[in-house]
């Protein structure tokens, strides 16, 4: 039972844990994709869908860092410094979106997701990623980025 709950590295085989971290990143991109078309047309009982998508984008921005600090502790590299430093600038950056304009921080959270996939790549064998995990955070930054973008278009043309 213990083995199922665990990344099998060794065959890659779908566990519960994979499952269940695909299943909510996905879930995950529901309010983007809801509130990116709130920003363009009126939904019932949203009075600024870009600031809920602003407010969400930070909030998943924070826990995405929140990820490296989690592997940071758990790996122990003699540069551990380096990786806590870059788990917290994910949060720093969407605090400073929170109190910019919309559209500066719509495209502060934009280059910040995709700074952060790029970081990913970057540290994906140091940090001991899973295998499926670069894949999904690349479709799960697209659908995110295509969201922002279009909210962005969105706050730019009113």
């Amino acid at each position: 039972m213990v083995n199922y709950l665990c990344i099998n590295r060794e065959n890659n085989q779908l566990t519960a844990n994979q499952t269940s971290a695909k299943i909510l990143g996905y879930a995950g991109l529901i309010p983007f994709v809801v509130f990116a078309v709130g920003s363009w047309v009126s939904l019932p009982y949203v009075d600024d869908a870009t600031a809920i998508l602003l407010t969400y984008a930070a909030v998943i921005l924070s826990f995405m860092g929140a990820i490296h600090w989690g592997l940071a502790m758990a790996n122990n590299h003699a540069h551990g410094a380096r990786y806590f430093i870059a788990s917290v600038i994910p949060s720093l950056l969407a605090w400073l979106a929170l109190l910019l304009p919309q559209p500066l921080a719509l495209a502060l959270l934009l280059f910040g997701f995709i700074g952060l996939l790029v970081y990913d790549k970057r540290v994906e064998h140091s940090q001991h990623l899973p295998g499926w995990y670069i894949p999904m955070r690349i479709r799960l930054t697209l659908v995110v980025a295509l969201c922002l973008v279009a909210s962005l278009v969105s706050v730019t043309l009113v």
